[in-house]
Protein backbone atom coordinates (compact mmCIF):
# COMPACT_ATOMS: atom_id res chain seq x y z
CA UNK A 1 0.00 0.00 0.00
CA UNK A 2 1.22 3.49 -0.87
CA UNK A 3 2.54 5.98 1.64
CA UNK A 4 0.42 9.12 2.05
CA UNK A 5 1.70 12.67 2.64
CA UNK A 6 -0.67 15.52 3.47
CA UNK A 7 0.60 18.97 4.40
CA UNK A 8 -0.84 22.17 5.73
CA UNK A 9 -0.11 25.19 3.53
CA UNK A 10 0.43 28.47 5.39
CA UNK A 11 3.59 28.55 7.52
CA UNK A 12 4.20 24.87 6.74
CA UNK A 13 4.47 24.17 3.01
CA UNK A 14 4.32 27.77 1.83
CA UNK A 15 7.06 30.21 2.70
CA UNK A 16 6.04 33.33 4.61
CA UNK A 17 5.91 35.28 1.32
CA UNK A 18 3.36 32.66 0.11
CA UNK A 19 5.76 31.13 -2.41
CA UNK A 20 6.77 27.51 -2.94
CA UNK A 21 10.48 27.15 -3.57
CA UNK A 22 11.86 25.27 -6.57
CA UNK A 23 13.49 22.81 -4.15
CA UNK A 24 10.20 22.08 -2.42
CA UNK A 25 8.42 21.56 -5.76
CA UNK A 26 11.15 19.20 -6.96
CA UNK A 27 11.19 17.04 -3.83
CA UNK A 28 7.41 16.99 -3.36
CA UNK A 29 6.73 16.12 -7.00
CA UNK A 30 9.30 13.33 -6.89
CA UNK A 31 7.10 11.59 -4.30
CA UNK A 32 3.88 11.82 -6.30
CA UNK A 33 4.56 8.88 -8.62
CA UNK A 34 4.78 6.29 -5.83
CA UNK A 35 2.79 8.04 -3.07
CA UNK A 36 -0.52 9.75 -2.38
CA UNK A 37 0.10 13.49 -1.91
CA UNK A 38 -2.30 16.27 -0.98
CA UNK A 39 -2.85 19.32 1.23
CA UNK A 40 -5.04 20.46 4.11
CA UNK A 41 -5.63 24.17 4.48
CA UNK A 42 -7.92 26.93 5.71
CA UNK A 43 -7.62 28.47 2.24
CA UNK A 44 -10.28 28.46 -0.47
CA UNK A 45 -10.10 26.31 -3.59
CA UNK A 46 -9.22 29.32 -5.75
CA UNK A 47 -6.32 30.52 -3.61
CA UNK A 48 -5.03 26.99 -3.09
CA UNK A 49 -4.97 26.30 -6.83
CA UNK A 50 -3.03 29.53 -7.37
CA UNK A 51 -0.41 28.66 -4.75
CA UNK A 52 0.01 25.10 -6.00
CA UNK A 53 0.78 25.84 -9.62
CA UNK A 54 3.20 23.15 -10.86
CA UNK A 55 2.87 21.25 -7.56
CA UNK A 56 1.57 17.67 -7.90
CA UNK A 57 -1.65 16.82 -6.05
CA UNK A 58 -3.08 13.36 -6.75
CA UNK A 59 -5.72 13.05 -4.02
CA UNK A 60 -8.66 15.15 -2.78
CA UNK A 61 -7.70 18.33 -0.94
CA UNK A 62 -8.96 19.43 2.48
CA UNK A 63 -10.01 23.06 2.04
CA UNK A 64 -11.53 25.77 4.23
CA UNK A 65 -10.53 23.97 7.46
CA UNK A 66 -12.34 20.82 6.33
CA UNK A 67 -15.62 22.46 5.28
CA UNK A 68 -14.81 21.34 1.73
CA UNK A 69 -13.02 18.26 0.41
CA UNK A 70 -12.50 18.44 -3.35
CA UNK A 71 -10.11 17.34 -6.08
CA UNK A 72 -7.87 19.68 -8.03
CA UNK A 73 -10.23 19.24 -11.01
CA UNK A 74 -13.17 20.46 -8.86
CA UNK A 75 -14.87 17.19 -8.03
CA UNK A 76 -16.59 17.71 -4.67
CA UNK A 77 -16.03 14.82 -2.24
CA UNK A 78 -17.60 16.27 0.92
CA UNK A 79 -19.03 19.53 2.26
CA UNK A 80 -19.95 20.79 5.73
CA UNK A 81 -22.00 23.98 5.48
CA UNK A 82 -23.38 26.52 7.92
CA UNK A 83 -26.87 27.27 6.63
CA UNK A 84 -28.26 30.76 6.03
CA UNK A 85 -30.43 30.82 9.15
CA UNK A 86 -27.53 30.04 11.45
CA UNK A 87 -25.18 32.32 9.50
CA UNK A 88 -27.53 35.28 9.85
CA UNK A 89 -27.92 34.56 13.56
CA UNK A 90 -24.14 34.54 14.00
CA UNK A 91 -23.90 37.93 12.28
CA UNK A 92 -26.59 39.32 14.57
CA UNK A 93 -24.86 38.05 17.73
CA UNK A 94 -21.46 39.39 16.66
CA UNK A 95 -22.98 42.79 15.94
CA UNK A 96 -23.76 43.10 19.66
CA UNK A 97 -19.97 43.47 20.10
CA UNK A 98 -19.67 45.98 17.26
CA UNK A 99 -17.89 43.52 14.98
CA UNK A 100 -18.88 41.93 11.67
CA UNK A 101 -17.32 38.85 10.04
CA UNK A 102 -15.97 37.77 6.71
CA UNK A 103 -18.11 34.96 5.24
CA UNK A 104 -16.85 32.41 2.71
CA UNK A 105 -19.73 30.80 0.80
CA UNK A 106 -20.28 28.45 -2.12
CA UNK A 107 -21.66 30.38 -5.09
CA UNK A 108 -22.21 27.49 -7.52
CA UNK A 109 -21.44 23.82 -8.21
CA UNK A 110 -18.26 24.79 -10.07
CA UNK A 111 -16.67 25.75 -6.73
CA UNK A 112 -17.01 29.48 -7.35
CA UNK A 113 -16.76 31.30 -4.03
CA UNK A 114 -18.38 34.41 -2.59
CA UNK A 115 -16.47 36.48 -0.05
CA UNK A 116 -19.01 38.60 1.84
CA UNK A 117 -18.28 41.34 4.37
CA UNK A 118 -19.79 44.45 5.87
CA UNK A 119 -19.14 48.09 5.05
CA UNK A 120 -18.21 48.35 8.75
CA UNK A 121 -14.59 47.17 9.00
CA UNK A 122 -11.98 47.30 11.76
CA UNK A 123 -8.31 48.08 11.12
CA UNK A 124 -7.35 44.40 11.07
CA UNK A 125 -9.99 43.52 8.48
CA UNK A 126 -8.79 46.37 6.29
CA UNK A 127 -5.27 44.90 6.42
CA UNK A 128 -6.55 41.44 5.52
CA UNK A 129 -8.49 42.83 2.57
CA UNK A 130 -5.30 44.28 1.08
CA UNK A 131 -4.30 40.69 0.26
CA UNK A 132 -7.58 40.12 -1.60
CA UNK A 133 -7.94 43.40 -3.47
CA UNK A 134 -7.50 41.76 -6.89
CA UNK A 135 -10.01 38.97 -6.28
CA UNK A 136 -13.27 39.05 -8.19
CA UNK A 137 -15.59 37.34 -5.71
CA UNK A 138 -16.11 40.19 -3.24
CA UNK A 139 -19.61 40.92 -1.94
CA UNK A 140 -19.54 43.95 0.37
CA UNK A 141 -22.90 44.69 1.98
CA UNK A 142 -24.28 47.52 4.09
CA UNK A 143 -26.67 45.03 5.74
CA UNK A 144 -24.54 41.87 5.86
CA UNK A 145 -26.34 38.56 5.34
CA UNK A 146 -25.17 34.98 4.87
CA UNK A 147 -25.78 32.94 1.73
CA UNK A 148 -27.45 29.53 1.53
CA UNK A 149 -24.27 27.43 1.78
CA UNK A 150 -21.55 28.98 3.96
CA UNK A 151 -18.19 27.32 4.47
CA UNK A 152 -16.99 29.47 7.35
CA UNK A 153 -17.50 32.72 9.21
CA UNK A 154 -14.34 34.53 10.33
CA UNK A 155 -13.80 37.46 12.69
CA UNK A 156 -10.50 39.39 12.88
CA UNK A 157 -9.70 41.55 15.90
CA UNK A 158 -7.96 41.94 19.22
CA UNK A 159 -7.56 38.78 21.29
CA UNK A 160 -9.57 39.99 24.31
CA UNK A 161 -12.56 41.01 22.19
CA UNK A 162 -12.59 37.79 20.19
CA UNK A 163 -12.38 35.70 23.35
CA UNK A 164 -15.54 37.43 24.58
CA UNK A 165 -17.21 36.91 21.22
CA UNK A 166 -16.22 33.22 21.23
CA UNK A 167 -17.63 32.71 24.72
CA UNK A 168 -20.87 34.39 23.73
CA UNK A 169 -21.19 32.35 20.53
CA UNK A 170 -20.70 29.10 22.46
CA UNK A 171 -23.43 30.14 24.88
CA UNK A 172 -25.82 30.76 21.98
CA UNK A 173 -24.93 28.01 19.51
CA UNK A 174 -23.29 25.39 21.74
CA UNK A 175 -21.93 22.29 20.03
CA UNK A 176 -23.76 22.97 16.77
CA UNK A 177 -20.72 24.95 15.60
CA UNK A 178 -16.95 24.56 15.81
CA UNK A 179 -14.88 27.48 17.12
CA UNK A 180 -11.21 28.17 16.33
CA UNK A 181 -9.49 31.09 18.09
CA UNK A 182 -5.83 31.61 17.19
CA UNK A 183 -3.18 34.22 16.36
CA UNK A 184 -3.21 35.59 12.81
CA UNK A 185 0.41 35.53 11.71
CA UNK A 186 0.18 37.76 8.64
CA UNK A 187 -1.72 40.72 10.14
CA UNK A 188 -0.67 40.48 13.77
CA UNK A 189 -4.08 40.16 15.42
CA UNK A 190 -6.32 37.19 16.32
CA UNK A 191 -8.99 35.43 14.30
CA UNK A 192 -12.10 33.54 15.36
CA UNK A 193 -13.42 31.02 12.84
CA UNK A 194 -16.88 29.46 13.11
CA UNK A 195 -17.54 26.27 11.16
CA UNK A 196 -20.03 23.43 10.95
CA UNK A 197 -19.47 21.14 13.94
CA UNK A 198 -17.96 18.43 11.72
CA UNK A 199 -15.83 20.75 9.60
CA UNK A 200 -12.21 20.14 10.55
CA UNK A 201 -9.09 18.63 9.10
CA UNK A 202 -9.56 15.33 10.92
CA UNK A 203 -12.96 14.78 9.26
CA UNK A 204 -11.30 15.75 5.99
CA UNK A 205 -8.59 13.14 6.51
CA UNK A 206 -11.23 10.46 7.01
CA UNK A 207 -13.06 11.56 3.84
CA UNK A 208 -9.85 11.31 1.80
CA UNK A 209 -9.00 7.97 3.39
CA UNK A 210 -12.38 6.58 2.33
CA UNK A 211 -12.09 8.04 -1.16
CA UNK A 212 -8.55 6.75 -1.72
CA UNK A 213 -8.77 3.62 0.45
CA UNK A 214 -5.53 4.07 2.39
CA UNK A 215 -4.36 2.99 5.83
CA UNK A 216 -4.02 5.88 8.29
CA UNK A 217 -0.86 4.26 9.63
CA UNK A 218 0.72 4.96 6.24
CA UNK A 219 -0.19 8.64 6.55
CA UNK A 220 2.34 11.39 7.35
CA UNK A 221 0.97 14.88 8.02
CA UNK A 222 2.76 18.22 8.37
CA UNK A 223 1.52 21.29 10.24
CA UNK A 224 2.21 24.33 12.37
CA UNK A 225 -1.09 25.51 13.88
CA UNK A 226 -3.69 24.30 16.37
CA UNK A 227 -6.13 23.33 13.62
CA UNK A 228 -3.58 20.70 12.50
CA UNK A 229 -3.68 18.73 15.76
CA UNK A 230 -6.75 16.75 14.68
CA UNK A 231 -4.73 15.43 11.73
CA UNK A 232 -1.83 14.62 14.05
CA UNK A 233 -4.08 12.44 16.20
CA UNK A 234 -5.12 10.31 13.19
CA UNK A 235 -1.87 9.96 11.27
CA UNK A 236 0.74 7.28 11.74
CA UNK A 237 3.39 10.02 11.60
CA UNK A 238 2.82 13.66 12.58
CA UNK A 239 5.46 16.29 11.78
CA UNK A 240 5.66 19.87 13.07
CA UNK A 241 7.85 22.43 11.33
CA UNK A 242 10.35 24.33 13.51
CA UNK A 243 8.18 27.46 13.50
CA UNK A 244 5.07 25.60 14.73
CA UNK A 245 3.18 26.72 17.83
CA UNK A 246 4.39 25.05 21.02
CA UNK A 247 1.16 23.12 21.50
CA UNK A 248 1.52 21.70 18.01
CA UNK A 249 5.11 20.65 18.64
CA UNK A 250 4.02 18.83 21.79
CA UNK A 251 1.36 16.94 19.82
CA UNK A 252 3.76 15.94 17.02
CA UNK A 253 5.80 12.75 16.84
CA UNK A 254 8.55 14.62 14.98
CA UNK A 255 9.62 18.27 15.28
CA UNK A 256 11.77 19.47 12.39
CA UNK A 257 14.92 21.52 12.65
CA UNK A 258 13.81 23.59 9.64
CA UNK A 259 11.08 26.23 9.39
CA UNK A 260 8.69 26.75 6.51
CA UNK A 261 11.06 29.39 5.13
CA UNK A 262 13.83 26.78 5.22
CA UNK A 263 11.81 24.21 3.24
CA UNK A 264 11.08 22.09 6.30
CA UNK A 265 8.67 19.70 4.57
CA UNK A 266 10.93 19.19 1.58
CA UNK A 267 14.03 18.65 3.73
CA UNK A 268 12.18 15.99 5.72
CA UNK A 269 11.06 14.20 2.55
CA UNK A 270 14.54 14.45 1.06
CA UNK A 271 15.85 12.77 4.19
CA UNK A 272 13.46 9.89 3.64
CA UNK A 273 14.76 9.43 0.10
CA UNK A 274 18.35 9.39 1.31
CA UNK A 275 17.76 7.11 4.29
Amino acid sequence: MKNVYITDLDHTFLRTDLSVSAFTKEIWNSFSAQSIVSIATARTYKKTAQFLKNVDINAPMILLDGALVATIDKKIIDTKFINKEVGDAVIQEGAKFGIYPFILSLADSNLSETFSYSTVLNMHQKEVLKNYKNDDHHNQQRDLRAMRDNFKIVYFGEEELLRRVATHMREIFGDSLKYILAPEAYVGCYFLTLLHKDADKSHGIRAISEAMDFDLEKLTVFGDNLNDIGMFELAGTSVAVANAQEGVKKAAKIVLAHTNDEDGVANYLAGLKNA
